[in-house]
């Protein structure tokens, strides 16, 4: 909608993404210069509707950050008291002491804490300081330059009939152009994708790699609780069938984070992460922490898993990535929050730096040699071979051979080098005819539950009569290729049950049920055909997270 008529703001810098990185680079532009104009732009209803993470929060972001943070009230209240590590079978388990481990395994002062309410904190920092921050605002635009630069987004654009034109209540949005755009989207966003792929910034580097992370919050018996208690698990029930893990928190109120992960590069296209996820809830030691208690909330998204040979190039003219955009989790730490709000205070001193000396809209060269040399290059060079090793040679190799390579690095070398990804999630799946099916048991609706009564469990709602987000490169190739060739994986891999065939008279016909999606980007990784581009709703819609 290129051609549209809108009024236009002006900033010094406009954020697009209200998650950890976003906010860090707001408040620290204000914390420089307190006459800077910024925006901060969210397309979900409010500040953390839409952040979902595990999570044991490494301070160190935040420290640097706001090194007061206790005082002003940050929502860091449980600090981690246990580190646990498992290894499952069917029925049992085996303890991996801690003592082997290289000393960033450990999650001694760390905090178990919810990210969104962390966001909402950062939000009302942010706001104090003077930063304009507009939830329900999804940016659908690129504003480019007459020289080709990254000069600003559209955001705010409402009442799309369902065929893309405008309704009776259409209203273009507006563009908020900075001298600055910083794309704090979090994993696989919409506009990021487009800015990586104008300007080659992944031209030479190793494909990005991506895990799906499911999430339930459960209340439990209080004499089950342990405040403060961290346990990962490794093993069943995925098996050799894909890579991933859980993690089960003990935060307060008798609350307790149950997640898992699925890593996204798994083969066999009957894999049904979801299931896995239920499934894994029925082992021995889960099943008896959970009966009795009740699941509260659900939710997913996709996880940033490729590590430091994956990160693309940062800067463009007029633009820098953040965050997750990047990909900046340490995949054995299960963290990259921390990494986040460090890429944001990088970026706004680069910015500045660059406004203070009359630039504009060039590359911020600076917050990439920051990124790269300083704190976060430093925490990703030391695992980046754990998650090539475990893709390549399975788990066994990657607790031995990558325990080793961390241990190394920890002392300033690796015997290993920089072992590379190899294919895309996307291009690991094989053809249907290829692999066996696999038989999951029926959720028992206490302790693992399907997955429409789940996503109920997430608050996610989209106005109905807006285009759907979810776009068809070609249409007929979700029959001839996702359905023929790999047995419809869409219906499996999606964690909220968006996409199914449904049978026809002649050939099934492939079904978006758009209002379900909880916008985790795992259709826009893992299809095969990369025929699902996934792109953002009206503001405002999607899941509603109320303690993620």
């Amino acid at each position: 909608m290129s051609d549209v008529e809108r009024e236009s703001m002006e900033y010094d810098v406009v954020i697009v993404g209200a998650g950890p990185a976003g906010l860090s680079a707001a408040i620290r532009l204000k914390q420089l210069d307190e006459t800077l104009e910024v925006v901060v732009l969210e397309k979900g209803s409010e500040v953390g509707a839409h952040i979902l993470s595990g999570a044991v929060l490494d301070p160190s972001g935040l420290d640097a950050l706001i090194p007061d943070w206790k005082e002003k009230g940050a929502p860091l209240t449980v600090p981690v008291t246990e580190d646990n590590f498992y290894l499952l079978g069917e029925e049992g388990r085996v303890r991996v002491p801690n003592w082997p481990m290289p000393p960033l395994m450990s999650n001694h002062g760390n905090y178990i804490v919810s990210m969104g309410n962390v966001c909402r904190w950062m939000a009302e920092q942010a706001e104090a300081l003077g930063v304009e921050i507009f939830p329900g605002m999804a940016c659908s635009e690129i504003v480019w330059g007459e020289n080709g630069e990254v000069a600003g987004v559209v955001a705010g654009e409402f009442g799309l009939n369902p065929d893309g034109t405008p309704g009776d209540g259409y209203e273009p949005g507006m563009e908020l152009r900075g001298k600055y755009v910083f794309l704090s989207e979090g994993v696989r966003g919409s506009l990021s994708k487009q800015v990586i792929a104008k300007y080659e910034l992944d031209k030479g580097v190793e494909p990005q790699k991506y895990g799906l992370g499911m999430k339930e919050i459960w209340e439990i018996s209080p004499e089950k609780h342990r405040e403060g208690s961290v346990t990962h698990t490794m093993g069943w029930p995925l098996g050799k069938n894909a890579g991933g893990g859980s993690f089960i928190y003990h935060l307060e109120n008798n609350q307790v984070y149950v997640g898992f992960v699925v890593h996204l590069n798994y083969t066999n296209p009957h894999l049904y992460p979801y299931m896995e996820f239920q499934r894994f809830k029925h082992h021995p030691m889960v099943k008896e922490l959970l009966e009795g208690g009740k699941r509260v909330a659900y939710g997913a998204r996709a996880i940033t898993e490729g590590g430091y040979q994956s990160m693309p190039k940062m800067v463009a003219p007029g633009v820098a990535l953040l965050g997750c955009a990047v990909g900046m989790v340490n995949v054995p730490r299960i963290k990259g929050n921390h990494n986040a709000m460090l890429s944001g205070k990088a970026a706004a001193e680069a910015a500045h730096e660059a406004l203070r000396a009359g630039r504009a809209a060039d590359e911020l060269t600076t917050y990439e040699t920051e990124v790269r040399e300083g704190a976060i290059g430093q925490d990703l060079k030391k695992v980046r071979n754990v998650k090539p090793l475990w893709s390549k040679y399975g788990l066994t190799a990657s607790l031995g051979l990558g325990g080793l390579d961390m241990w190394t690095n920890t002392w300033g070398f690796s015997l290993l080098g920089t072992i590379g990804h190899g294919k895309s999630d996307a291009a690991a799946t094989g053809k249907a005819k290829d692999h066996a099916k696999i038989d999951y048991p029926k959720p028992d609706g206490k302790l693992s539950f399907d997955r429409l009564t789940n996503v109920s469990f997430s608050m996610t709602n989209h106005e109905e009569s807006q285009p759907t987000h979810l776009k068809l490169k070609e249409p007929e190739r979700q029959v001839e290729v996702d359905w023929k060739v790999y047995a419809g994986p869409s219906q499996r891999y999606c964690p909220a049950g968006v996409y199914e065939f449904v049978d026809t008279d002649s050939e099934p016909r492939f079904v978006i049920n758009f209002q379900n999606c909880v916008h985790c980007k795992t259709c826009d990784i893992k299809d095969p055909a990369q025929n699902i581009v996934w792109t953002t709703p009206q503001g405002g819609d999607g899941p509603n997270y109320p303690n993620m």
